[in-house]
């Protein structure tokens, strides 16, 4: 590089203050929300007798009587475990495909200690 011009122009370098994990993050999951909704919801519908059974669900849906059914568990979710979801503080492995592939406790302190277990 014989011959050619150089300027100097100075950067700042500031140093932020880092953090592995950042526990104040909150990820809310708009499909399993609005899933929980349905299935709080359905719930409602059944516990007023507004519909008779899933199959009614479904066909007010125009859903599977099946999707109705995986879908509906999630109105057993501890309200703590919903509250949150809400709040955007779930696992984030604590997805829908994972509820309705996995099933969890009835018991809500069983469902809260086998949660906790995600983190």
């Amino acid at each position: 590089m014989s011959g050619g011009n150089e300027t100097f122009v100075p950067l700042p370098l500031h140093r932020r203050q880092s953090q592995l994990v950042d526990t104040e993050r909150t990820t809310h999951d708009p499909v399993l929300l609005r899933a929980i909704g349905r299935a709080l919801h359905w719930q409602q519908l059944l516990d007023e007798g507004v519909v008779a059974h899933q199959r009614g669900i479904a066909e007010r849906e125009g859903l599977e009587r099946s999707v109705v059914t995986r879908l509906l568990t999630l109105a057993l979710l501890a309200p703590e475990i919903i509250e949150r979801c809400l709040a955007g503080r779930q696992p984030r492995t604590l997805t829908l495909r994972w509820l309705q592939r996995n099933r969890l406790p009835i018991d809500w302190q069983a469902q809260q200690q086998f949660i906790d277990q995600f983190e």
